[in-house]
């Protein structure tokens, strides 16, 4: 920059410094600007109290007390006051823990709410951790009752309020809610005892009835949580977590696990609400019932989150009798899914469990689930083959039977054959069936007797497609490849391919794939054992083949331990069929089928009904 600039830019610099000492404000001035912004300030103050009233009211309408506003301590202390009333002298506090607990739980209580913020099971840990599993935990919970006070003139949560400690033991803690008047109060007691998954909880309201809303014959209970990913893989934990409940009247019922949902319950009181996991549950159990009233329960799905599988919530209806002195108790259930141990609470609480649909569920419930438990202390896998065993023990004599018709069947063949060639023609199929059922007849062969052993195994099929992945007897216990058989077996995660994930998983499940492979063995056999079926329905030869299959995409991401059991039934089949044959010799079969084709043929109402409409067909087509 050079000198012409500078003394430009000095000149420019006196000037406008002159300006403004000329301009500017005078000492008169500067007074009445000070009047102004005085006066500013204080009617700001005003408005700022107002503004506080304004919010506060429309807290007690909105039933809350939290008004967050900057102002001065005892402007804060007044108006704590006016929304607590005599709660108020519980409104301020510091955050303590206290824990309960026994050889199974620790529960942790905190003093703010009184409330359970975390529950350790000491049995159970989580995959790869040696630490007791939390069920849940501080952040992800919370449980109040909402008290409708003052004539309705605001509704007050238990969550805002520092308890104190009235008595404490290792298994048992009492926590009070104080109020200005010392004879009144709410007592919040939990306690456990040895063995037990159960926490009881009793909650007394003593001389309360002049601060609860004389018209509410009711107080809201709420309950809310996250559910935390426990298992390996958190999209089996998302389709089998859900809401189950039970009213006073019915079953229990539940809320689909595939959706987002909100149920309200106004059939009957209800006796239990449910959240429950793939392999536990955190329940809560009144004692009588908790009122229909303005109970619901909902939750929402948590698709994307890595670490929450769900939320859920819960509003129940406590009754209150506005006595000097009352309680109300029920109890909580943290523990495992297990069958016996859930069934010996009562209360149906055992049918969280899906062990299969009717009927069905008796397999379960009268073999598989008492087998597990007798031998807990076996290697899994083992007991699945002595599960597999037992069963095939059981279905031998129909086994037998059947394997007995299908080799009859086979002997049969070339008589078969004859009648196929002689009735070639499709307009001579009511023919053919006819001489094919007029040969079984003669021989004493039954065409159907195939599908008995099938009709039998398919309720066994069903109930341990319901149970084993939700077996908590499986959970962690690992066998042979496979580190838990609850879930899949993965031998090679290959990722995401397009259609091939879609339809068969991004992984292969070496059990599944056992499975799959003997099937196809076992197909091929069932189909050398009754050719019949390959001539008389030649379409189901191609879904007998193409079920595998199916069956495989389904299997792959499904619990090893089935997979195993099923692997286990065709090679048992395999073995139980080759001393059949040992046994069983053709020509002994042929010897006996011709005796009885020597035998006059009695026929049966039922077989005369079935010709009839067979020669009506053959008339009918005929014209």
């Amino acid at each position: 920059m050079d000198r012409n600039s500078l003394i430009g830019l000095g000149i420019i610099a006196v000037i406008l410094g002159t300006w403004l000492w000329f301009n500017g404000p005078s000492k008169e001035q500067i007074a009445r600007n000070k009047v102004v912004k005085d006066s500013i300030e204080a009617v700001r103050k005003q408005e700022d109290q107002k503004e506080a009233e304004r919010l506060m009211a429309e807290a007690k309408k909105k039933d809350t007390v939290k008004v967050v506003v900057a102002l001065n301590d005892s402007t804060k202390a007044a108006l704590k006051t006016d929304a607590y009333k005599d709660l108020s002298v519980s409104a301020e506090g510091k955050e303590e823990l206290f824990t309960i607990e026994n050889d199974l739980v620790k529960a942790t209580v905190l003093n703010k709410g009184a409330q359970i913020c975390k529950v350790e099971l000491k049995k159970y840990s989580r995959p790869g951790q040696n630490a007791p599993l939390t069920l849940f935990e501080k952040d992800s919970t919370n449980f109040s009752l909402k008290l409708n006070a003052y004539d309705r003139s605001r509704i007050l949560s238990t969550d805002s309020f520092y308890f104190k400690t009235v008595s404490q033991t290792a298994n048992a803690i009492t926590l009070r809610l104080a109020t200005s008047n010392e004879k009144s109060y709410i007592d919040y007691t939990y306690s456990i005892t040895s063995g037990e998954y159960m926490v009881n909880c009793d909650i007394r309201f003593v001389g309360m009835e002049k601060i609860i809303t004389q018209t509410e014959d009711q107080l809201q209970l709420q309950w809310r949580m996250l559910l935390p990913s426990q298992e390996k893989y958190i999209s089996k934990e998302q389709k089998a977590a859900s809401i189950h409940f039970k009213q006073s009247i019915n079953d229990p019922d539940d809320i689909n696990p595939l959706k987002d949902e909100e149920k309200s319950i106004s059939e009957a009181d209800i006796k239990w609400v449910c959240f429950k996991q793939q392999y536990f549950n955190s329940t809560i159990v009144a004692d009588e019932v908790f009122l229909k009233a303005g109970s619901l329960v909902k939750q929402s799905l948590r698709d994307k989150s890595t670490t929450a599988v769900k939320g859920m919530f819960a509003e129940l209806g406590v009754p209150y009798a506005h006595k000097p002195d009352e309680k109300f108790s029920f109890k909580f259930y943290f523990g495992p899914n297990d069958y016996k141990t859930m069934q010996k609470y009562g209360n149906d609480l055992e049918k969280i469990i899906p062990t299969g649909w009717s009927v069905f569920s008796y397999i379960n419930k009268w073999l598989v689930i008492p087998l597990f438990d007798a031998l807990n202390n076996m290697n899994m896998g083992i007991v699945i083959l002595i599960l597999t065993l037992i069963i095939k023990i059981v279905l031998l004599p129909i086994a037998y039977k059947t394997y007995l018709s299908g080799a009859r069947m086979r002997v049969l063949k070339p008589e078969l054959d004859v009648i196929n060639a002689k009735f070639s023609d499709k307009a001579d199929a009511m023919k053919k069936q006819q001489e094919q059922m007029a040969l079984y007849r003669k021989a004493g062969v039954s065409p159907l007797s195939g599908c008995i052993p099938l009709l039998l195994q398919f309720p066994i099929l069903i109930a341990l497609f319901a149970f084993i992945p939700s077996a908590i007897q499986l959970r962690q216990h690992g066998f042979l490849w496979a580190d838990d058989l609850s879930t899949y077996d993965s031998i090679w995660t290959f990722g995401q391919v397009p259609f091939i994930s879609w339809a068969y998983g991004d992984h292969i499940s070496l059990f599944a794939m056992m499975m799959f492979v003997s099937t196809l063995i076992y197909t091929y056999m069932n189909q050398n054992l009754m050719p019949q079926q390959n001539t008389q329905m030649p379409g189901m030869k191609f879904m007998m083949y193409f079920m595998p299959v199916i069956f495989l995409a389904v299997m792959n991401d499904y619990a090893a331990g089935l997979s195993w059991y099923y692997f286990l039934a065709n090679m048992f089949t395999f073995l139980q069929n080759w001393i059949m044959k040992k046994v069983i010799s053709d020509e002994s079969l042929r010897v006996k089928i011709e005796a009885n084709m020597k035998k006059p043929v009695t026929k049966s109402t039922f077989q005369k009904r079935l010709e009839d409409i067979a020669r009506q067909k053959q008339t009918s087509l005929k014209k």
